[in-house]
């Protein structure tokens, strides 16, 4: 769609649950940080409420909206959004997960031509999609959406054969990482880790994410500890390192302390400096029961680091099994324990597969194609 010179870019207001730090929510910042200014505006209405997490938007234009739908309720929210909508006249309403589906009606009601609707992963008591509300909620709520977007080829499988949605009205397009920004460390940072975890020669084992049920850190912690209780030579250099906060911080605490690893495991809590986080590891962990597309594999990889994954969504997709690290099944803590022991001992091993990493996320997974690919999206949708 042709607009003359003098009026601005098509706005896109983006609907999010909440603007906190995460792989969904960091990947929205990215694609507003990242396109072209001339290309379109964009502004973001959290269902919830959004966090510090705002000031990683660095486009001064960009507005954000907390409609704290807990606090007003449902019907309170739809009326706020179609007010919204009315007042903002998007030319695009991109709306993301289970939440998001709550801003179709109001975008429908106020006249919002192009909507758009992201599938990003799965919540802890829906791992496979399989409750009924929610496959009927989407189900009442696909009507309603111009194109469908699937970060991972499970999540278009069951936007396909789960929710009935014809293929021709999903694109996928999987998360970006900033190669640039998570690009090999050539000087090791390690002042933020204990003075032990720091020693030359210690092999450091690490995951980044919510201390949540789904990421399940439960199932690495009783790994490394059963590849420490079988190996000596590990139990003498290797170390873990748990980056990230939440509800399960405490209780994982008290696993690490009963397992006998209290000296060997390192809360770091939540960070900011995921590159300086990942450039003092040797090997990256992802324990998730689900994934959509997780942006912390992508940016491990991009870090140049061998990753073990669980066999599950878009874990499959990034990872090719024995490429740039191995698959193990959710909870099997006795394989993923080989598998720590395999690479422990392997440093050839752990290089060949750090290199693969890297070159894969180049190639496939760098931030210019993925935001590339939502500009294209949106071009698409204009020129209709």
């Amino acid at each position: 769609m042709a607009r003359s010179a003098e009026a601005p870019p098509p706005l896109v207001v983006h609907v999010i649950h909440h603007l906190v730090i995460g792989g969904m929510e960091n990947g929205l910042v990215n694609i507003i940080n990242t396109m072209a200014e001339t290309a379109y505006r964009h502004a973001v209405l959290c269902i919830e409420d959004f966090s510090d997490f705002r000031q990683r938007i660095h486009r001064p234009d960009v507005q954000v909206y907390a409609l704290n739908r807990s606090r007003i309720g449902t019907w309170a929210l739809r009326r706020a959004l179609y007010g919204h909508f009315r007042s903002l006249r998007p030319a695009i309403v991109h709306s993301r997960a289970m939440s998001g589906l709550d801003a179709l009606l109001p975008a429908c009601l106020a006249g919002v031509r192009c909507r758009v609707h992201g599938e990003h992963g799965w919540d802890v008591d829906n791992l496979r999609g399989q409750r009924i509300k929610p496959r009927l909620l989407r189900r009442l709520h696909a009507p309603m959406v111009t194109r469908y977007v699937a970060v991972s080829r499970d999540l278009e499988r069951y936007l396909v054969h789960g929710i009935g949605v014809s293929p021709e009205r999903i694109t996928h397009i999987c998360n970006g990482v900033d190669t640039e920004r998570f690009a090999p460390a050539r000087d090791r940072d390690l002042s933020w880790l204990p003075e032990d975890f720091r020693r030359p020669g210690v092999l450091r084992v690490g995951t980044v994410g919510r201390l949540q049920p789904v990421k399940d850190q439960a199932t690495l912690l009783r790994a490394f500890a059963a590849w420490l209780a079988r190996d000596s030579g590990a139990r003498a250099q290797a170390r873990l390192v748990l980056v990230g906060d939440g509800p399960l911080a405490a209780p994982l605490r008290e696993l690490a302390g009963a397992l006998g690893l209290a000296d060997r495991c390192f809360f770091a809590g939540a960070r900011h400096d995921v590159p300086r986080t990942l450039g003092a590891l040797d090997l990256f962990v992802l324990p998730s029961l689900n994934e959509g597309i997780s942006n912390t594999v992508l940016e491990a990889m991009a870090a140049g680091l061998p990753v073990l994954v669980t066999a599950v969504g878009g874990n499959v997709e990034l990872v090719p099994d024995g490429e740039v690290g191995r698959h193990f099944v959710p909870g099997d803590v006795f394989t993923l324990a080989d598998l720590l022991q395999a690479y422990g001992a392997d440093i050839g091993l752990r290089r060949a597969h750090a290199q693969a990493a890297r070159a894969r996320a180049l190639a496939k997974y760098s931030l210019p194609v993925m935001v590339g690919a939502y500009r294209q999206l949106y071009d698409d949708l204009m020129r209709k």
